[in-house]
């Protein structure tokens, strides 16, 4: 799930400097919810887990932040620009859903994609001021869906995965971007990419063709 990734770092840097430090707390807090699920054999441990950091999440509207660097950097980075700890513990629901069921369904790889990526890129489209004409809640869904995918074991259950998210993210990738959002389109088309589409297949995360994509859209939107 959500790990270092050069062309991740690539498409947040397009982001204005200010709302870097933000981008990168919010994506910090997805990483460390996905290392639990990554860490976690056992369902009600995992449970337990996700439960401290949704109380945790909430708490940070109400009380100072306790002692934990994601915690830290959210209270200064994130809170301020209009986004609540309650909004941020809705991102748990999302890993809650993985945790449920034994396969995953496409119920739940849905759950997933709406609790974890819409939250999480409607946050950053908050922090960014994109306006409502980017697709930013289709290209937060499908994101998640193939960056759950490309961590599945069950390739039936990652195939499923990536059949979802084909439609949100050619919804997110149609339409040119404002140039508020184009981080989160960046990060549509990377995802987009990743789901091997005839013009990709093959080419690796990093080449020279998949990073010109990524500077064609930094210039155009599209």
């Amino acid at each position: 799930m959500s790990g270092d990734d050069p062309e991740r770092a690539l498409a947040l840097s397009y982001a204005p400097a200010p709302a870097r430090a933000a981008l990168a707390a919010l994506f910090a807090l997805d990483a460390t919810l996905a290392q639990i699920l990554r860490t976690t054999r056992e369902p009600l441990v995992g449970q337990m887990r996700l439960t401290w950091w949704h109380e945790a999440l909430s708490a940070l509207d109400t009380a100072p932040p306790p002692a934990q660097p994601v915690l830290q950097a959210l209270a200064a980075e994130v809170l301020p620009q209009g986004v609540t700890g309650a909004i941020l513990a809705r991102m748990i629901d999302g890993w809650e859903a993985l945790l449920e069921a034994d396969p995953l369904s496409r119920t739940e790889l849905m759950a997933h994609a709406q609790q974890r990526g819409v939250v999480l890129f409607e946050a950053a489209g908050a922090i960014l001021g994109c306006p409502i004409e980017d697709r930013v809640a289709a290209a937060g869904a499908g994101w998640a869906l193939v960056d759950l995918a490309a961590h599945l074991s069950d390739v039936e259950i990652a195939a499923s995965a990536g059949s979802l998210a084909a439609v949100p993210l050619g919804s997110a990738t149609a339409r040119r971007w404002s140039r508020a959002g184009r981080p989160l389109g960046a990060l549509a088309h990377i995802a987009r990419m990743d789901l091997a589409y005839p013009s990709c297949r093959g080419v690796p995360r990093g080449a020279p063709k998949r990073v010109a994509r990524l500077a064609w859209h930094r210039l155009t939107g599209q």
